[in-house]
């Protein structure tokens, strides 16, 4: 056997170095296309299904012109050439999408399931139950609620680009003491349209947490349950450490991109808690999807007695679904979808100190101080990071007490507890364009103190 591994090696070593470098680059490019058709299927399944579980309407069209535009190289240039096709049920539902990306090959699919959201399944995977287990301003826009005189300005710049060259805002929505001041969205868009969050969601998986705590049902301190034996010292990382990025564990891209769970059909339980130890849990600052993924794993108890879904209704947010990989694992670091209000009562259930409107308390008296100060190793750049939430606290003009939930192609919930204030922005931005979210805070808060 050693003598025929050792030939078969030598065998591929005698193949030009040429030959090998084609064929990977063959290799690279039908992966690109399997990542591309994934991402493309789960969006229109998503953002039709979800926005007509809300009573609104979301064409193909519209999905196309935003959130299927302005994506990452290489899937921007391969996406809008592929074939769809869109699967209703008896009831009218979305049933699946699915989109052709090669010869001989079944088509990458999403999957829709009413309690759920959209799922994709793995590239040539077959339908099966879940397991139990354009530039904006071109874009005409929307007012729901007229922005206060002295906010307009502001609001109508970042409809402008003035926040961001090449920037595409979908929704503004502010909050002082409870009500809404201002609410505008692109005509695409509006009260019941969800968005993905991308990793607002990261916030939303520490609101879960929370409220885990609260009820009892985990310690922040303890080993998240990485690791299998007291040999392996990924059994040190706590569900803390994972929420404030440090976990210690290799990830093979900054941001830690997570590809193959988030377009390319894998699963948490294989993407997310396998990565070896570099550091010393809780040393390093090192922002990584697989870290929140791991955090929300080690609840996964409290989420089969408690879902997303019943927090989100406790809460209010009546338009939020937190979708889950194709085995029932919720992907919570980024696969959830809700509307610009459901993400201003989420900020306001932070004003409130985790208490809600009736006086029920569902996260802990210190959750909000915990969330938002920067007590773990701090990333480099303009913001801090708390735990699950990034810090505004070194940013000019703004008070040091603001802290955020920020996310892919422009999505922010920005909370300023000393003013009592919620702002939300949505968007769309492509590749490149970036929103500056401390400005426009800063801009929106002068305006109202004047």
């Amino acid at each position: 056997m050693i003598r025929t591994a050792f030939a078969a090696a030598t065998l591929f070593a005698a193949v030009p170095l040429s030959a090998q470098s084609a064929t990977q680059e063959k290799l690279e490019e039908r992966h690109d296309r399997a990542l591309a058709a994934g991402y493309k299927a789960l969006f229109l399944c998503s953002a039709i299904a979800n926005a007509e579980r809300n009573g609104a309407t979301r064409t193909p069209e519209s999905i196309e012109r935003w959130e299927l535009s302005g994506i990452q190289e290489p899937l921007d240039g391969l996406i809008a050439a592929m074939p769809y096709e869109i699967e209703r049920d008896a009831d009218g539902e979305i049933a699946t999408v699915s989109v052709e990306w090669a010869e001989q090959s079944l088509p990458r699919m999403a999957v829709h399931d009413s309690r759920r959201g959209c799922s994709q399944l793995p590239v040539n995977g077959v339908r099966l139950p879940f397991a139990t287990k354009r530039p904006a301003s071109e874009f005409e826009r929307v007012s729901l609620v007229s922005p206060e005189p002295k906010i307009a300005p502001v609001f109508g710049r970042a409809f402008e680009e003035a926040y961001g060259e090449g920037t595409r805002t979908t929704a503004v929505l502010a909050m002082r003491n409870g009500d809404v001041i201002g609410e505008e969205y692109a005509s695409d868009f509006g009260p019941a349209v969800p968005q993905r969050t991308w990793s607002v969601a990261k916030s939303i998986a520490a609101t879960l947490v929370g409220a885990a705590v609260q009820a009892g049902e985990t310690d922040i301190e303890k080993s998240a349950g990485i690791g299998l034996f007291p040999s392996d010292r990924r059994t040190l990382i706590t569900i803390d450490d994972l929420l404030r990025m440090a976990s210690g564990r290799y990830s093979d891209t900054a941001g830690n991109r997570t590809d193959p769970l988030y377009f390319g059909g894998a699963t948490v339980e294989e993407t997310a808690l396998h990565w070896p130890l570099l550091h010393q849990p809780g040393s390093v600052y090192r922002y990584a999807n697989n870290d929140t993924l791991a955090a929300v794993k080690a609840i996964e108890g409290y989420l089969e007695r408690q879902s997303p879904a019943e927090l989100f209704a406790r809460i209010g947010m009546d338009h939020t679904v937190a979708e889950t990989d194709w085995q029932g694992d919720y992907v919570l670091s980024s696969q959830v979808w809700s509307t610009a209000r459901d993400l201003a009562k989420l900020g306001q259930l932070y004003l409130d100190e985790g208490v809600l409107p009736g006086g029920e308390r569902i996260l802990p008296g210190n959750w909000v101080d915990y969330v938002s100060s920067p007590t773990g190793p701090q990333p480099d750049g303009p913001f801090g990071y708390g735990a699950g939430f990034w810090l505004l606290n070194n940013s000019e003009g703004v008070p040091p007490d603001t802290f955020a939930a920020m996310g892919n192609r422009g999505q922010f919930i920005v909370i300023v507890p000393s003013m009592n204030i919620v702002i939300v922005r949505r968007g769309e931005d492509p590749v490149g364009s970036r929103f500056d979210i401390a400005s426009f805070t800063r801009d929106v808060l002068d305006s109202l103190r004047n």
